[in-house]
């Protein structure tokens, strides 16, 4: 069971808003009454008359789905490292509130040329406060406990896992998640009798109630690290965001490390509610067309609008590589 705060804190990570698009839950909401009367109009003797049937009512079930994605398929690891995130978004599609027990998995049998460790005492954390990978905020998972979960409600589950010594570059380990229903799985069309919100059935989805979901450590003697800053600069001469102003963003990677990064390539998403500003990008201060294949950088307008550069193979000698590039605001 949980204890009180604990409990509190995972109902508070139910209402967190996806940074990432969220999966939409089924349909229309449980217990939902679905009402119809007919009716007939006739004449009679020069009067019309009108009949109408006996109501109908039916009260929406509830379905039961769970999706999960992993959102770092692959992490770049090197030997022994401790405390490695495999980062998932696990959200309930269904169309009523429930929950879900999460298990992790490190030891698959096929397909890899290591077993990840799962970290303890504690292997699972939920994203609490916001930031990206694991920190010190972040609420520790109770095995075997329910996280509660609204419809379209989403949760950001860590997994760590500590690396073995004495690996290969290239090396790859498995982590798997388990997101599934704390009430119970099955086949999809399964009824749970009277096990949903406000009494109503319950019926298991085409996803079974669950999702499972598998992400990898890659074993790399080099790794790239990005940091991104912005400058604001508005039509007034000052350094307000209002509609109008243009952010320029600074991204620089760095290559740390023996060995080649091979065909990196840098992708960046134009935010919504501002335009790419054309001929903005900068490779290293050199002018890049926005033309993709002309050279190394470009701007591409779907599926999404962003900016790409490739950067080829990076060594750590290839030095830090400064990657800029401008969007007015809408």
């Amino acid at each position: 069971m949980l204890s009180n705060g604990m409990h509190g804190r995972l109902l508070a990570l139910v209402g967190m808003v996806c940074l990432t698009p969220c999966a939409m839950a089924v349909g229309t909401a449980v217990g939902t009454p679905i009402t119809n009367t007919a009716s007939v109009t006739y004449d009679v003797g020069g009067s019309t008359v009108t009949a109408t049937s006996n109501p109908t009512s039916v009260t929406v079930a509830q379905i039961l789905n769970v999706s999960a994605v992993v959102q770092t398929p692959s992490v770049p690891v090197a030997p022994g490292d401790a405390n490695r995130v495999i980062s998932y978004l696990v959200t309930n599609t269904g169309n009523g509130a429930d929950s879900v027990v999460l298990t992790p998995l490190s030891t698959i049998a096929t397909g890899d040329q290591f077993d990840p460790v799962l970290s303890t005492p504690t292997a699972i954390y939920l994203d609490s406060d916001g930031t990206p990978g694991f920190s010190p905020g972040d609420t520790a998972y109770v095995p075997g406990s329910p996280v509660p979960l609204a419809a379209d409600g989403a949760v950001t589950v860590l997994v760590l896992n500590n690396i073995p010594a004495g690996l290969n570059s290239g090396d790859t380990g498995i982590s798997q998640l388990t997101a599934a229903r704390s009430g119970g799985v099955g086949a999809p069309g399964t009824v749970f009798t009277g096990a949903g919100v406000g009494g109503v059935d319950a019926v298991v989805g085409l996803s079974g109630a669950q999702a499972v979901r598998t992400g990898t450590y890659i074993v790399s003697n080099i790794a790239l690290s990005a940091v991104k800053s912005q400058a604001v600069t508005d039509q007034f001469g000052g350094n307000r965001a209002i509609p109008g102003a243009t952010i320029t963003y600074t991204v620089v990677i760095t290559p740390t490390g023996t060995g080649t990064a091979g065909t990196a390539l840098f992708a960046d998403v134009i935010p919504a509610n501002t335009t790419y500003a054309s001929g903005s990008l900068r490779l290293n201060g050199v002018v890049q067309t926005d033309i993709t294949g002309d050279d190394a950088g470009g701007f591409e307008s779907t599926p999404a609008p962003r900016v790409v550069v490739g950067l080829g193979n990076l060594t750590q000698a290839s030095g830090p590589q400064t990657i800029q590039f401008s969007a007015t605001i809408n």
